[in-house]
């Protein structure tokens, strides 16, 4: 629990770098709240509606952004669409916690325009050849899928890189480490 205002914590990076498991740490070390997003995609058997995702419907999403529910939102892969929730968000915060967003690079450059005073943090890989590694090692998809994630991986970090959105950049060449990082920047943040 913070003094005052908490922190809400943007972090991002390709698939692949380890952001889960960066961001899965920094919530336990912070005690923070992790914010769970809205979407239109269909729910795996695995997941839990409000703990995973909120699903909701293509007509329900519509109507929050029209309410201005969100404070970010995108359609991912020409499909299906993602949001943040404002007033979850809004009441950790007003409660001293920190907030976590794990999104992509077009949420955070919407949550830097709504928050300036967030703190985004962008996950690099240690290379392309590492992060393409790493990709087929999670034995998910086929080679054609792995080649469209590097594409985009690679439009994600130019883009990270170019757009001025980022406060800091932190390669995960050794994961404790990365979250060794991301800690301090954190820490530095709130004073």
């Amino acid at each position: 629990m913070l003094r005052g205002r908490g922190l809400l914590l943007v972090m991002s990076g390709p698939s692949g770098v380890g952001k889960t498991s960066i961001v899965h740490e920094l919530t336990r070390r912070f005690d923070a709240v992790f914010s769970v997003s809205a979407t239109t995609r269909a729910r795996t058997a695995a997941e839990r509606d409000g703990v995973d995702y909120f699903f909701v419907t293509e007509a329900d999403f519509q109507k929050w952004i029209d309410e201005r529910r969100f404070l970010e939102f995108a359609q991912v892969f020409g499909r299906s669409w993602y949001g943040t929730p404002r007033e979850p968000v809004e009441r950790q915060l007003a409660l001293g916690k920190v907030v976590i967003l794990d999104i992509d690079v077009q949420g955070a450059e919407q949550i830097r325009k709504a928050m300036p005073d967030s703190l985004a943090v962008f996950i690099l890989p240690p290379s392309e050849d590492e992060l393409l590694r790493r990709l087929r090692a999670r034995g998910r998809e086929d080679e054609a899928a792995i080649q469209r994630r590097f594409a985009e991986a690679k439009r994600e970090i130019a883009f990270a890189h170019s757009s001025g959105v980022y406060n800091h950049f932190v390669v995960n060449d050794d994961l404790f480490k990365a979250i060794d990082e991301v800690e301090r920047l954190v820490r530095a943040h709130i004073g």
